[in-house]
């Protein structure tokens, strides 16, 4: 059992507490800093109004001492230097006292001061004695003109500077003085009045120190008390319950405290402290544990909603693998709930509750089995029950053609890369063969057996070098469609056995598929099945797959198939003739005609125009299928081929439109961007090319940009 953590929200008021005490202290030494700088202040204003006073007597001395020495050079040094002396302590001066007067910013020693603003008296003192240096200062810039100018007579701006200034000297050197005095007794009083407050704030610390240690050393006391029967409780709890239970923090470190049971669920011992990651890594996938790492971080995020998050958990009814990471009779189920824990509005931890469901899950996937088992049974029953008979047990018939000739290709032997890419080819086009038809039919479990094995063979022909054992796997594929076609069998021969009419049903079916080797559901109600009867079924399956397609692609169509309803199809062409029109209206539907958008945009109707029609002349059967879609881009064609890498960019534009549509007819070449149930693997065309020439027939494609595309297959009667 892990130790117990310390709960540190216990100590909250005593955190408080020091934090108030600090704070005071804090706020004392600021106050302290503050007066400080505000007696410096004020010294630096003392000194500003002793530096005026001083510079105020300096100026009435030197204008005495020019008065007295007029008549010498002066260029002498002692004239130059009285004479600058002079300059500078008036510039001083008119600076100084608009400084004091509004309380401007003053340099002293390289370092900044804000003079504090005077008031009062010291306002009034500062007002006389400026007042009686705007009556000095013009005199003595006047003089200051031309003073060090030999060709000027300045005696006269001299005499009246020294008359002005035995005028104001008295009166500026009191108010100056007054001045002075009056800063230095402010200053004097700010200093008590700090002190005071001083003392009165350390007394207060003091006090609250004491009266803090005196109730909170108490209160911790009963807090310890408390807290240590709550451990006992929660070690209590912990010991009993049959879920494991652990918190996490922000770095996905497990807590000290857990659940006895958690150890056993999880199969590790020693989890307290452990990272969770750790734990886990090896005994679920590297991308689960990704995505379950991005999971907790989003729990701490405060601004998403633990609802929202709670339905993308990743370790949902997770496999975990026993610790060697593969799965065996050790691996279990386990379900992770986690939960975030608040302390103060603010997200602390996440508690998580874990629990062993593999038996519930197991039971799930049974039940999810028969579920699918019966689902697929109950589309076979549909399929037969609402299918021509000829149509089922052709289908089943063809099945069986097609598989067996997939089988006898994989037998056939191969090692040269050539004929091992003849075998894929044939393989692919006679799996797309029975998907189509699979799907034309509606068999959703045919069609996905028979896609998945397709994406196999689609990456066996991208993957460059192949050998004998790549097409091992494909077996798997052929015994469950082999399967699901002796199941429709089992099934319309039961549904037949149990009809009144089953005798005479069968007879008919027999004749009517000329000796098919398994007779199958023929209509319950009519022992023979007319022409009219099995064309009008003909145009009816043909709609509907349209229909189905287009669903699928997002896309409108309008099939014009008339001609189906009188055409009498040749025995030994029906399933050439049924895997053309397949493959040629799945390519017009996706291929060819646009979507509603796109057909609006460029002044068409939003749903496509499809003409299906089957001649039979005597001597040829003619099947055409034309569109009123994009038409054949063949551009896009040699765009495709360069990022095949089948053709350089030059190459490709050398390449003529007979060259072009052998490619678009050769296997494995696709101009839809990403594969889907109804094309993008580059197969539908090569079988329609296989198949016209296995039956020594013609092929002509028509298409104008933008417009149409017509196919033309002629097959001969005999």
């Amino acid at each position: 059992m892990a130790t117990t953590t310390t709960n540190n929200g216990r100590y909250r008021g005593l955190i408080i507490s020091i934090a108030l005490f600090l704070s005071l202290i804090g706020a004392l030494l600021a106050f302290t800093f503050y007066t400080s700088s505000l007696l410096e202040r004020n010294t630096v204003l003392i000194d500003q109004t002793n530096q005026v006073a001083n510079s105020a007597q300096a100026v009435i001395k030197d204008l005495f001492d020019l008065e007295s020495s007029y008549g010498e050079d002066t260029n002498s040094p002692h004239i130059q230097r009285v004479l600058e002396r002079l300059e500078n302590n008036t510039n001083l001066i008119n600076q100084s006292i608009d400084q004091i007067g509004t309380g401007g910013t003053i340099t002293v020693d390289d370092n900044s001061y804000t003079l504090p603003t005077i008031s009062g008296e010291a306002q009034q003192n500062l007002q006389v004695a400026d007042a009686q240096w705007k009556l000095l200062e013009p005199r003595i810039q006047a003089y200051l003109k031309d003073a060090d100018n030999v060709m000027v007579d300045s005696s006269d701006e001299l005499t009246q500077a020294v008359e002005q200034a035995k005028t104001s000297s008295l009166l500026m050197n009191e108010s100056l003085g007054d001045l002075t005095n009056e800063v230095f007794e402010d200053a004097e009083n700010q200093a008590r009045t700090i002190r005071l407050i001083q003392i009165l704030g350390v007394a207060a610390i003091l006090g609250y120190f004491l009266i803090f240690i005196f109730f909170f050393v108490r209160r911790l006391r009963e807090s310890d008390a408390e807290v240590l029967e709550a451990r006992r409780e929660t070690e209590e709890i912990l010991e009993t319950v049959n879920t494991g239970l652990f918190l996490l923090d922000k770095d996905l470190n497990i807590g000290q405290q857990h659940s006895r049971a958690l150890e056993g669920i999880i199969g590790t011992q020693k989890l307290a402290g452990e990272n969770f990651a750790q734990v886990l890594r090896g005994r679920i996938s590297d991308k689960d544990l990704s995505t379950t790492r991005q999971f907790i971080e989003q729990l701490y995020n405060p601004r998403v909603k633990e609802k929202l998050v709670d339905s993308l958990n990743p370790l949902h009814k997770v496999m975990l693998h026993n610790t060697s990471g593969e799965q065996s009779k050790d691996s279990r189920f386990l379900d992770f709930k986690f939960s975030r824990v608040y302390e103060d509005k603010e997200i602390a931890r996440i508690l998580v509750n874990v629990s062993d469901v593999s038996d519930a899950v197991m039971l799930e996937q049974r039940l999810e089995k028969e579920r699918a088992q019966n689902d697929m049974q109950i589309e076979m029953l549909t399929t037969i029950l609402n299918v021509n008979p000829k149509v089922i047990n052709e289908f089943i018939n063809n099945t069986k053609i097609n598989i067996d000739k997939i089988n006898n290709i994989l037998k056939n032997p191969g090692s040269s890369q050539y004929e091992l890419e003849n075998k894929l080819k044939a393989i692919y086009r006679e799996m797309h063969s029975l998907k189509g038809e699979a799907s034309a039919l509606k068999l959703h479990s045919f069609t996905k057996i028979a896609s998945e094995a397709e994406d196999k063979l689609y990456a066996l022909q991208n993957q460059g070098k192949l050998s004998g054992n790549d097409f091992l796997p494909l077996t798997v594929q052929l015994d469950e469609l082999l399967s699901l076609s002796n199941t429709i069998e089992s099934l319309g021969q039961r549904i037949n056995s149990s009809s009144p009419a089953a005798t005479s049903t069968v007879a008919a079916s027999t004749v009517a598929t000329d000796n098919s080797t398994a007779p199958i559901a023929a209509d319950v109600t009519d022992a023979v099945i007319s022409l009219d009867d099995e064309n009008d079924h003909l145009y009816s399956y043909y709609q509907n797959f349209a229909r189905e397609i287009a669903a699928r692609q997002g896309k409108q169509i309008n099939l014009n198939s008339d001609s189906l309803k009188d055409v009498r199809i040749p025995q030994h062409l029906n399933k050439a003739v049924k895997e053309i029109s397949i493959q040629l209206l799945r390519n017009a539907i996706v291929h060819g005609v646009e979507s509603p958008s796109v057909r609006m945009g460029l002044g068409k109707p939003a749903a496509g125009n499809t003409d299906l029609t089957m001649q039979n002349n005597g001597k040829e059967f003619v099947i055409t299928i034309q569109d009123d879609g994009q038409g054949i881009d063949y551009d896009k064609i040699r765009d495709r081929l360069v990022t095949l890498g089948r053709y350089s960019i030059d190459e490709a534009r050398e390449l003529e439109r007979g060259e072009l549509l052998n490619a678009l007819f050769s296997s494995g070449f696709s101009t839809k961007e990403s594969a889907d149930e109804d094309g993008g693997r580059g197969v539908g065309l090569d079988i329609i090319k296989a198949q016209v020439k296995e039956y020594d027939g013609t092929l002509n494609v028509n298409s104008e940009l933008g417009k149409m595309t017509r196919f033309v297959i002629t097959l001969p009667n005999a």
